[in-house]
């Protein structure tokens, strides 16, 4: 199980040099209402030299499957062939609200995008007649595009997911996950979702990456590391309703209901410091990396054992040294715990060009 990093813009590129120091496989960028994954990872392409760059994740709805496949053809020529392409739908609250775009029938939408997409960095002529997509537009007497090159055309593309179906189509189309809130023992049951995916599909496992984001905070107190994580996790919790809201159904299953509608009740009255308090410890602490480093170890040999690949975590703390000092200490727990060790940086192909970006300073 090698491991990753997920990245905040502030500090994104210093962030970064740090955990190509360290031996991390990738450095992560998420995608929501702060900041798009592209620009963050354009500039940690820019300052690093090895480590692999993902996107944790681009939202479906926020770009035609053409702009993403240029940009992420764009952003993989610069890095060298560093780039994963990591791809979400959102859900229906951020797509119909925040983006203006439709949410239904996510699962199909997600299956053409990703084909439009594949088709492109193919560098084929692309046509498409989709019930989402259509490409050129029905009418339209435009003939098809095609992507010059030089481009990776096996670029890697994963999915996030969090129920079944979503979790099989991921198995059988895309080439990674991107998991969150899951305990080692939720992780095997996603993961023989993503393997019945991938049968259906006739492909192997081997090669498939399951990477999971958990959040990462040391001290001697548990519950007094947990702290800050409390507010990301009722955030979550709390998006669009109940029917709709991956998370909160996530956390039901897990046994969480009660509290996770506390949770959302709270957070919609607008009381988001009570829904923080509302989020029970042993969900934060068996989705997390809690602890002193030998108890963040045992959790790493668990993740390890059920499956897992690529670990991300999300470092809490006030400042950027006290967030590198959690890498830190993750990484040497994960030596500790004898697991093997990291990678950096994906295999390149196709004729991609060398990167040019350089380790620098921070403006």
């Amino acid at each position: 199980m090698r491991l990753g990093i997920n990245l905040v813009p502030e500090d994104c590129a210093r962030t970064a040099q740090e955990a190509e120091r360290l031996g991390f496989d990738v450095a992560a960028a998420p995608e929501g209402f702060r900041s798009d994954a592209i620009s963050v990872l354009g500039w940690v392409a820019a300052r690093t030299t090895r480590i692999g760059l993902l996107s944790t994740v681009i939202q479906i709805p926020a770009r035609t499957p053409v702009a993403m496949a240029l940009a992420a053809a764009t952003l993989d020529g610069l890095s060298g062939g560093r780039f994963r392409l990591g791809l979400g739908i959102s859900n229906s609250h951020v797509t119909e609200g925040w983006h203006g775009a439709p949410f239904a029938r996510p699962l199909a939408r997600t299956r053409e995008y990703v084909d439009v997409v594949r088709r492109v960095l193919a560098q084929e002529p692309v046509t498409y007649e989709g019930r989402h997509y259509a490409l050129p537009l029905p009418g339209s007497d435009a003939g098809p595009f095609r992507l010059p090159g030089p481009v990776r055309r096996d670029l890697p593309v994963y999915l996030a997911a969090v129920g079944t179906r979503g979790l099989e189509l991921t198995g059988e189309i895309a080439d990674g996950w991107v998991g969150v809130f899951c305990t080692p023992e939720h992780t095997k049951r996603a993961l023989d979702a993503l393997h019945t995916g991938r049968r259906r599909a006739g492909r192997e496992k081997d090669g498939f990456d399951a990477f999971l984001s958990a959040p990462a905070a040391v001290g001697e107190d548990v519950e007094a590391a947990a702290a800050p994580i409390r507010p990301y996790v009722a955030r979550f919790m709390s998006l669009g309703d109940r029917e709709s809201n991956f998370y909160f159904r996530l956390a039901a299953q897990m046994g969480y209901a009660a509290a996770a509608e506390e949770v959302q009740d709270r957070f919609q009255a607008g009381d988001a410091t009570g829904a923080a308090r509302a989020v029970p410890l042993e969900f934060i602490d068996s989705t997390s990396l809690l602890g002193p480093p030998a108890r963040i170890a045992r959790r790493l040999t668990e993740y390890a054992a059920a499956g897992i690949t690529t670990l991300g975590i999300s470092p809490y703390a006030d400042t950027t040294e006290a967030r590198i000092a959690v890498m830190e200490t993750v990484a040497r727990a994960h030596r500790e715990a004898g697991l093997p060790g990291t990678t950096t940086g994906m295999p390149g192909g196709d004729g991609v060009p060398a990167a040019t970006g350089r380790p620098g300073r921070e403006g």
